[in-house]
């Protein structure tokens, strides 16, 4: 790192990981060195109660930015993000499970992608049971969704251009669904983005901050709204086809059974079939309108 304007700004999210964030500010700031590259390292501690802040000070060539209260991972990104001063932003995190000796790796991607992301080969989180097919089914519906095989929706390390995250700024929450909305409003938006294979390593210290149920139901429901921000017609076709077919095959079965006699919950059905199908064209004309 040298007194020049920084080309590469590597922000860093932490809560409580002073058992990890040592290490990691150590061997992010050996692998920056050996780029040749201008860049700053920054780190958000967002509201920790041990001794992360000050571990973060005794590394002088990194920017401690604190938040008196603990806010959420989406929100420390915002913070670190809106401080950066490289076009480039590399995001990782504090807790020792990313292998940050790959950044370069990624960083090399970015002459031709707007985003780089590290996709884990596999999964180490707790309750693994659990999490690992609630992830698969998300990154499944978003791929869908998106039109793009994803292989890691929520990846911590990434890099991405500054100005493309600013600019969605207004729809990325506070929590921990912060990357998976980045990642589903870049290919909503048609930025081009590159999956790099990483390893993932068990968390040093402290527990998980993610919540199984809590954060599951959070994931879906901000890959079904990222969706219709950017791409309404692939929520609203679906459920409208799925409802008129329900209707054609309940009016058929009336017309036999009841000998032409069609109760009106048919037609409801059949009714709201299109009320959906005009919602997702409205829908859909208003987000074309707004990126002319």
């Amino acid at each position: 790192m040298n007194s020049a304007s920084p080309e590469i700004s590597v922000v860093i999210p932490v809560h409580d990981e002073e058992a990890a964030i040592g290490a990691d500010l150590d061997i992010i700031h050996e692998t920056m060195d050996s780029t040749g590259r201008c860049y700053e390292i920054i780190v958000v501690d967002d509201g920790s109660c041990d001794r992360t802040a000050e571990i973060v000070r005794n590394r002088p060539w990194a920017q401690l930015i604190q938040h008196a209260e603990n806010r959420g991972t989406g929100a420390a990104l915002k913070t670190g993000i809106r401080h950066a001063a490289g076009n480039i932003v590399v995001m990782t995190d504090g807790d020792g499970t990313y292998p940050n000796h790959d950044i370069p790796r990624l960083l090399a991607c970015m002459s031709e992608y707007d985003m780089a992301i590290g996709a884990r080969r596999y999964e180490r989180g707790t309750m693994r049971w659990l999490r690992t097919p609630a992830k698969n089914f998300i990154r499944l519906l978003a791929s869908y969704l998106t039109e793009t095989k994803i292989p890691d929706l929520n990846s911590g390390l990434r890099v991405f251009h500054a100005e493309m995250a600013r600019k969605f700024f207004p729809i990325l929450p506070n929590g921990h669904s912060w990357v998976s909305t980045i990642t589903i409003a870049a290919l909503s938006s048609g930025h081009s983005v590159k999956f790099v294979p990483i390893d993932y390593y068990e968390r040093k210290g402290g527990g998980s901050h993610f919540h199984p149920i809590r954060d599951t139901y959070n994931y879906i429901l901000l890959v079904i709204r990222a969706i219709t921000y950017f791409n309404p017609l692939k929520i609203f076709l679906p459920l409208s086809l799925l409802l008129f077919g329900a209707g054609i095959i309940k009016l058929i079965r009336d017309v036999i059974v009841y000998d032409w006699h069609v109760p009106g919950s048919t037609l409801m059905i059949i009714l709201t079939a299109f009320q959906l199908l005009s919602i997702g064209l409205i829908a859909d004309l208003i987000v074309r309108r707004t990126k002319v």
